[in-house]
């Protein structure tokens, strides 16, 4: 029976209990870990968040025994039991155990109580468990127990206390902004709640906080951070949940290299802070056209080189159709040098083709580099030795190298080089799993076309500034106007990204007109931030992290998941509380919303 705390009260966590305690009454709780019994002396690991410290139970005379009736409920003891228990601090006698922090001591008992008992758990509560994840995820307040997921959400909470810390002392203010917003629909799917006192209305729950942020420069607040709550329904990947937090930040009065100064501060001082990271500063950068080129991804991942060569001007003449095809404007012939994997097993080499077609791509050229010097490849028979020459010489093949090649239009060659990149690099160990590797990707496009709508859409969104110089092509040639935008990047992952914000009446509305709304359109779905715009907007800037992400890449987790305290799976359903579920008919007809589900082939 479980019984109550009757007024004691803890004295330290398991791991707070050091050598500078041995002689001191102590009184800690928590849980069992495992209980083991040696005939007349019971060994007890008791945890807590903090980690696990070791209990003596033992019958005898003196104080530093317990009772027998003490010992009896020991006996009972269990694993996820939860006790409290009462005990003197002793030096641990026999070795020390080097595994556990409080390797060196141990709480030989006083006085127990058992504060509740437990069921046999589903799966046992220990770090790195091999349970499966939808075992672990519908039983997530066990999980949350392990230590390795504890360590990780305790992290999340030291980081965002260091953002804090860092902003209020920049001046930052922290405000929060509406969870129940109008829908304002371009990009990813809202998420909408239907409103009983307006029938047939509906919010929706905020994808970022972007417009009340501009709103607030427009009040006067000209720093403003949220470590807000942001929703999309869109489908989900190992770094993607339906709702997700982000430390968002604005500011006024600045350009972009404000905005990148004061980012490269807080990025230096939570990682310091936090796990221990010393960020070198200025953090490298790179636009947006030289990541394309030199990675074919725009968060590319600097730990490694190998990267991307274009080779269309050395094969434009050559017999081979296939990269004589993509010599035209638009598209190209790119390859990588994978260095000493010339010897690759033709099964593999077919893999990485098959990894490409993912990405887009026909088909993959291969050109091993023998140690003899002698070639094989997919393509050779349709080319000259000297063309072949010339090949290996452009791409700096050497013998014993695997050359790859791409071709076809710049953005499929791209994707799929700057994937197969990542992909090579992880099978044969070329990244240094220790760096955190900090980038700035700037200049990015302000537009991109988009061939199903026929018409130009936002690449960031359509408060994006462009950059002044390019300002002379926004009508005769808006593909080629940049943006005043930037993103973060951390070992080939976005980490955050922002933007200078159109400030200008004039330039909002060609910026609207370039994407094809028009004037009532745009009213429609932004009114409320024009108006605003109407009584004296200050030039203003801002930038949004992934915390999920963010503290993912800090612990080295392989999801957001395993960083976020009840996340949900992919078709974005929490396992444990069955969300989403089935609601009354009273309370749909009180929103006047009728179901009418089609079935799905």
């Amino acid at each position: 029976m479980a019984e109550s705390m009757k007024g004691l009260k803890r004295t330290h966590r398991a791991t707070e209990v050091t050598e500078s305690n041995i002689g001191e009454i102590v009184t800690v709780m928590g849980w069992v870990q495992k209980s083991r019994n040696k005939g007349g002396i019971i060994f007890t690991d008791l945890r807590d968040r903090s980690g696990i410290l070791q209990i003596i139970f033992e019958t005898g005379d003196g104080e530093d025994y317990v009772s027998d009736g003490d010992f009896a409920k020991a006996e009972s003891l269990r694993s996820e039991f939860v006790i409290a228990v009462v005990g003197k601090v002793a030096k641990r006698e026999g070795a020390a155990n080097e595994g556990l922090k409080t390797g060196t001591i141990e709480v030989r008992a006083r006085s127990l109580r058992i504060l509740s008992t437990s069921e046999v758990p589903p799966f046992p509560i220990e770090a790195n468990s091999k349970t499966k994840e939808e075992i672990r995820l519908k039983y997530r307040y066990l999980d949350l127990r392990r230590p390795d997921i504890q360590s990780n959400i305790m992290m999340r909470s030291r980081v965002v206390n260091a953002v804090r810390n860092f902003l209020a002392n920049e001046g930052f203010l922290e405000i929060e902004t509406p969870i129940l917003m109008k829908s304002t629909p371009e990009g990813a799917r809202d998420y909408l709640v239907p409103s009983r006192v307006h029938p047939g209305h509906f919010y929706a729950l905020p994808q970022s906080p972007q417009l009340f942020k501009q709103l607030l420069m427009c009040s006067g607040y000209d720093r403003y951070y949220q470590i807000a709550k942001c929703f999309r329904d869109e489908d989900l990947r190992a770094d993607r949940q339906p709702e997700f937090t982000q430390i968002d930040m604005e500011l006024s009065f600045v350009d972009v290299d404000d905005v990148i100064d004061v980012n490269e501060r807080l990025i230096k001082s939570v990682f310091k802070d936090a796990i221990g990271i010393d960020v070198q500063l200025p953090i490298q950068r790179m636009t947006y056209a030289e990541a394309m080129e030199r990675y074919g991804s725009d968060k590319p991942d600097t730990r490694f080189g190998m990267e991307l060569t274009n080779v269309t001007d050395v094969v434009k003449g050559c017999g081979f159709g296939v990269f004589t095809s993509a010599c035209i404007e638009g598209s190209s012939v790119r390859g990588l040098c994978v260095k000493g994997q010339g010897e690759m097993p033709r099964k593999k080499i077919d893999a990485l083709v098959e990894f490409a077609k993912g990405y887009g791509a026909k088909g993959l050229a291969y050109l091993s580099i023998n140690e003899d010097g002698t070639y094989k490849s997919s393509f050779a028979k349709f080319m000259t030795e000297e063309e072949l020459a010339a090949l290996v010489t452009a791409m700096g093949g050497e013998k014993g190298d695997l050359l790859l090649f791409a071709a076809d239009k710049n953005k499929v060659v791209f994707d799929v080089l700057g994937a197969l990149r990542i992909e090579i690099a992880k099978n044969i160990g070329l990244i240094d799993e220790s760096k955190f590797n900090f980038l700035w990707v700037t200049e990015f496009p302000l537009l991109e076309f988009d061939e199903e709508e026929n018409r130009f859409v936002a690449v960031h969104h359509p408060f994006t500034m462009p950059m002044e110089e390019d300002l002379q092509y926004i009508d005769s040639d808006p593909g080629r106007v940049r943006a005043k935008a930037y993103d973060i990047v951390l070992n080939g992952t976005e980490l955050g990204g922002g933007s200078v914000r159109i400030h200008q009446d004039d330039i909002q509305k060609k910026m609207f007109e370039l994407i094809g709304f028009t004037d009532e359109e745009a009213y429609e779905r932004f009114g409320f931030l024009l108006d605003a715009f109407k009584y004296g907007v200050p030039p203003h800037a801002g930038l949004a992290y992934g915390l999920d992400r963010m503290i993912m890449l800090m612990v080295g987790a392989e999801s957001i998941r395993d960083v976020m305290a009840f996340p949900k799976v992919k078709d974005a359903s929490d396992l444990m509380s069955e969300a989403p579920g089935v609601v009354d008919e009273k309370q749909l007809e009180e929103l006047c919303i009728k179901i009418d589900i089609k079935d799905k082939e």
